[in-house]
């Protein structure tokens, strides 16, 4: 085996590393692109930087005098291609989006396997221990911060029956929320007068006590609380 040889293997093994470290931590959080999805997107990355690093190998001498390649328009195609993968692990869920943080690993990722594919080994070992910390310090720390948390509210009462505005604010209120952007909808096949809102709070438990609260609430037939999540 020639020392070219050797170089590209040790790459594509530090990409294997790297992708496969990151997608161990998805694959842990129960992520659909995890382990495997990773360490693909890191190798692929790295074969396709080869390609640009060792150009004087597979084209021909005479013809390396007269074609220039810019080995930066490859990172530019991996980036722009990764984008089509990120999209397919985001996926909305009533009015939640979910799978951000995935996409923006994946993405991350070929940016690593691009850092090895050209040698640069230590900004891709600073960056892949950097990720690492991110998805799972980061997490217990976004964990344990007082944050808001939203949700959107439907209440449906009878015709005739519907609390006012001001008196379903104070019971939110008294549930530790605040409500913005109410909507006000009538439905006369139902004979149903609906109101709909987002809702806040800085107390995540404040869901279920406010679900009770409008569970025993005998003018109200129908509600739905629906958090939003990243």
């Amino acid at each position: 085996m020639s020392e070219e040889h050797m170089v590209m293997a040790g790459r594509l093994f530090a990409a294997v590393l790297a992708g496969g470290l990151i997608g161990l931590e998805r694959s842990f959080r129960g992520r659909p692109a995890g382990f495997r999805t990773h360490t693909l997107v890191c190798m692929a990355s790295t074969l396709l930087m080869l390609i640009t690093v060792y150009e004087w190998q597979w084209i021909e001498s005479h013809a390396a005098d007269t074609i220039r390649m810019d080995p930066t328009r490859m990172a530019q195609g991996i980036m722009t291609g990764i984008g089509f993968l990120g999209a397919g692990v985001i996926f909305k869920e009533g009015i939640s989006v979910r799978g951000l943080t995935t996409a923006a690993s994946i993405w991350i990722t070929s940016a690593l396997g691009i850092l090895i594919g050209i040698g640069f080994y230590f900004p891709a070992t600073m960056a892949t221990a950097l990720v690492i910390l991110v998805l799972s310090i980061f997490r217990w720390v976004e964990s344990h911060m007082r944050t808001q948390s939203y949700a959107r509210l439907d209440v449906a009462f009878r015709r005739g029956e519907a609390l006012d505005e001001a008196t379903l604010r104070a019971e939110l209120a008294g549930h530790g929320f605040d409500a913005a952007r109410m909507h006000f909808r009538l439905t006369e096949s139902a004979g149903h007068v609906e109101y709909r809102m987002m809702i806040q709070t800085t107390q995540p438990d404040n869901f279920g006590r406010l679900a009770q609260s409008l569970s025993a609430n005998r003018l109200i037939q129908e509600f739905r609380i629906a958090p939003t999540g990243d």
